[in-house]
């Protein structure tokens, strides 16, 4: 395993930040980690980076005990912390030199040079990092997170401040960086996270409540099985109410129909029979599970 963590607790005062955490994340894999502000995310991370220790339990990274090899981990870990911050007063490529030269980057003018055209700071790259844009600086602090090629990637909040095109550029680039790395990602923007994440995890109040891919998760948080279906001709909604295991059926407009059953019926079939038996044809038909905004406000309410 890449990350493990096991029994993870963390208490400042009388608050705990984290109640027995343990989770593992496979090499190449990119996981989303979400949650309300407060629940115990930022903490995470900052365990898992050495940056802060735990209370009680462990955690690991490549195999190396993150207490008691932090400076190890460091060099091989790219972390971008949600408040990013970044030497002001320097020029962007000064900047970017300078993190270079903490990793004793060998060719480092090469590797400053991809790492610009990798992150699209090329525009940018000789302005102070004061006169930059939010959009830019969290571009700069992403390329001082994976240049020095770490094995295991933490970003609190990549896409923070960047305008919808430099998302999508943002989340291509974490996309290919996760075919060789281990991502973990934080973010409040559940899109993002079903877009490019093969897993999420869930923590409120400092537990974690769901581990499971998107739609699994969909799939699991509901008692209810919902269609949409789409005849070529009106049909009484109380009639597909009288189709076996069918619990609700209710009008959309035109020919479309949503239709409910408990999650463990599929009525699809059934559907089809009722189009045939009463001679109409389905023009379209979608299972429509809960989408992962949904699931998260069941879980962390």
């Amino acid at each position: 395993m890449s990350i493990k963590i096991e029994g993870l607790t963390k208490v400042y005062g009388d608050q705990k930040a984290l109640d027995d955490v343990s989770f593992s994340v496979e090499t190449g894999r990119i996981v989303g980690f979400i949650g309300p502000n407060g629940a115990g995310k930022t903490t995470t991370m900052r365990i898992l980076t050495g940056s802060i220790p735990p209370t009680e339990g462990s955690a690991w990274i490549e195999g190396m005990n993150v207490s008691e090899q932090s400076l190890d981990i460091r060099r091989i870990i790219g972390y971008l912390p949600e408040n990013n911050p970044l030497y002001e007063d320097m020029f962007a490529r000064e900047y970017l030199n300078y993190v270079a030269g903490i990793y004793k980057i060998a060719n480092k003018k090469q590797r400053v040079d991809e790492i610009i055209e990798m992150t699209g700071l090329q525009k940018e790259i000789n302005k102070k990092i004061s006169a930059l844009s939010k959009g830019y600086k969290q571009r700069i602090g992403l390329a001082q997170a994976i240049i020095h090629d770490p094995r295991v990637l933490i970003l609190d909040e990549p896409t923070s401040g960047l305008d919808p095109n430099q998302i999508v550029e943002i989340r291509e680039l974490i996309n290919r960086l996760g075919k060789e790395k281990t991502v973990i990602l934080s973010t409040h923007i559940m899109q993002e996270v079903e877009a490019i994440c093969d897993r999420v995890l869930i923590i409120n109040n400092g537990k974690l409540v769901a581990d499971d891919k998107a739609e699994a998760l969909s799939d699991k948080s509901s008692d209810v099985r919902t269609v949409i279906v789409e005849f070529d001709a009106n049909v009484k909604p109380s009639d597909l109410k009288d189709i076996k295991a069918v619990t609700k059926a209710v009008r959309l407009g035109d020919n479309k129909y949503l239709v409910q059953s408990k999650s463990d019926k599929d009525v699809r079939p059934l559907l089809f029979q009722y189009a045939v038996k009463n001679k109409l044809t389905v023009l379209s038909m979608n299972l429509k599970n809960k989408s992962l905004e949904e699931v998260f406000q069941e879980l962390t309410k």
